[in-house]
């Protein structure tokens, strides 16, 4: 059996594919070897799968996730599979190369992630072949879903935000400036913590020139500070993968096309491209 795993710093997808093309998939949150180790992985993701799901029979492993270019943070991956599933041989691979593969298959291109974080590339339609470092969410990651949630609640400390909706939000959430400044500083993962917050711009940004607003700078941000870094960026598509590039796809597409480039595609997940691409287009090799 192959199983294949699209990790973002939120959330996991997992697909389990048989012999006979049969597929049972599951979620679990996501693992971020910067974030948690081998253990916790291993007691989060026993707690999730399916129980009918054998685990001695699952033979090839391909991981992608957030976090694992560096080889010892990869390893914390790959020994918590080899845990789990011990007669699987594991391949643990960057979530953005999860994205060109998904996004462009064997064609080369531009491909960039729009979730919790920001990441982009060029693929030579095998492996990336130019990255610009995001900066992760202390230092850049401008158009993600941190950038987003972090510059709103910026606006609602502030008093920035306009009257009415900081109402809807005081409502909403019920925050003090010591509950933020508790999460973000004291307990982990304040990268999601902010994000969480974009689900807040998803209501809002079709109706108020405020969160539209705040949405296009974002954008405009991800392209001034990182797209327009690569060589002769206008000649490719925009091609993106995640949960805000998704949902705020029109908004990135003016953006896009602002900076000169064409849109693309634009997907939520990139699980079903990683499917097609481990089956058909490179089935069960490593790399």
């Amino acid at each position: 059996m192959l199983l294949i795993a699209d990790g973002g710093s939120t959330k996991t997808n997992w697909c389990v594919i048989d012999s006979l093309g049969n597929r049972l998939g599951f979620d679990s949150e996501g693992y971020n070897p910067y974030f948690v180790d081998s253990s916790y992985i291993n007691r989060s993701l026993s707690e999730v799968i399916p129980p009918d799901l054998q685990r001695n029979e699952v033979s090839n492993i391909y991981f992608y996730g957030a976090g694992v270019q560096n080889p010892e943070k990869a390893r914390v991956i790959e020994d918590a599979l080899t845990e789990i599933f011990p007669a699987a041989k594991s391949f643990v691979g960057h979530d953005l190369l999860a994205s060109a593969r998904s996004l462009l298959g064997d064609e080369a291109g531009f491909a960039a992630i729009l979730g919790t974080g920001t990441n982009s590339c060029l693929y030579n339609g095998f492996e990336i072949s130019h990255h610009i470092d995001s900066g992760a969410h202390i230092l850049g990651d401008e158009g993600s879903g941190f950038y987003i949630g972090k510059r709103l609640l910026i606006d609602y400390l502030r008093g920035v935000m306009p009257a009415g909706l900081a109402a809807e939000f005081r409502e909403q959430f019920g925050l003090t400036s010591d509950d933020v400044h508790e999460a973000v500083y004291s307990k982990p993962l304040a990268n999601r913590y902010c994000a969480g917050f974009s689900r807040f711009i998803s209501d809002n940004y079709r109706d108020h020139d405020y969160t539209l607003n705040l949405l296009t700078k974002a954008f405009n941000d991800f392209f001034a500070n990182i797209v327009c870094l690569y060589p002769n960026y206008t000649k490719y598509k925009f091609n993106c993968i995640g949960s805000v590039g998704y949902t705020f796809q029109d908004v990135l597409k003016n953006v896009a096309l602002s900076w000169g480039m064409e849109p693309g595609v634009i997907f939520r997940s990139p699980l079903e491209g990683l499917i097609k691409y481990h089956l058909e287009l490179r089935p069960y090799k490593a790399a």
